[in-house]
């Protein structure tokens, strides 16, 4: 199974980006953060006939958002944390797909380190972390996978001395999101490619994707078991080429499962 997670940063403005790399690519699923857009006006009908027949999303007007899109049945379909509040902001969706339970999640910016937002972020990843002891057993087929706003290690990040007390690398951030992979989640990015410098979020300015001046801060993480059977973890980087990109690029992972 090849699934792949995306932060779009705006479904209906880049709809054809998706579009077109799903019909290049081929995925079974696509994970997507920061739809922006609310459920009603979610694009659902142009994605099935793109030969995705099963579509969720969990959306809001101008931020956040994400979705599910499947050439197969999506079960047991969760939105956001247990205990989240109606009008929480949409950061979570979970669902089943085959036999492995897909948990794709935009995990809070963080705006500075100090700030409320800043312990916002904290909290929630902390949430994130008890509802994996709560909800599965270490030998489950899970994924995790999503904009994680944090790029864990030195090699995630172009110049570990400048982004140090800077938000996606301080170490409050880094240790609570370590805390989440101690679960038992392997990173199968770094399984398959090792100390490989890639990342896959660039910003729009002073030329930073050209200069390669980025950060790994979306993942895929697996269980032991399903991480076994990964066969191979990239990153797509050709999509952020485009004309008004987003400023992430896809990753994509291929499991035997």
């Amino acid at each position: 199974m090849k699934i792949a997670t995306w932060n779009i940063n705006s479904i209906n403005a880049r709809l054809d980006h998706v579009i077109e790399w799903c019909l290049t690519n081929q995925p079974d699923v696509l994970c997507l953060q920061e739809t922006k857009c609310v459920d009603e006006k979610f694009p659902h009908q142009r994605l099935r006939s793109s030969g995705y027949d099963y579509v969720a999303f969990h959306g809001e007007k101008a931020y956040n958002g994400v979705a599910l899109i499947s050439k197969y049945p999506i079960r047991e379909l969760q939105k956001n944390l247990p205990g989240d509040p109606v009008d929480a902001p949409r950061r979570l969706i979970a669902g089943t797909v085959g036999d492995i339970r897909i948990v794709n999640t935009y995990v809070p910016h963080g705006t500075a380190l100090g700030t409320a937002k800043f312990a916002f972020k904290l909290e929630w990843l902390q949430r994130l972390r008890r509802y994996f002891d709560e909800n599965f057993d270490f030998d489950d087929d899970v994924l995790l996978c999503g904009d994680l706003n944090v790029a864990p290690h030195e090699l995630d990040v172009w110049k570990p001395s400048l982004w140090k007390d800077k938000v996606h690398f301080t170490k409050p951030e880094r240790e609570a999101i370590l805390n989440v992979k101690k679960w038992g989640f392997v990173d199968v990015f770094r399984q398959i490619n090792d100390d490989a410098r890639e990342y896959s979020w660039w910003d729009y300015f002073h030329h930073s994707f050209e200069k390669d001046r980025g950060l790994r801060i979306d993942h895929i993480w697996a269980s032991p078991p399903l991480a076994e059977t990964c066969t191979d973890c990239w990153i797509d980087k050709e999509p952020r080429e485009l004309e008004h990109p987003s400023d992430h690029a896809p990753v994509v992972a291929e499991f035997d499962a």
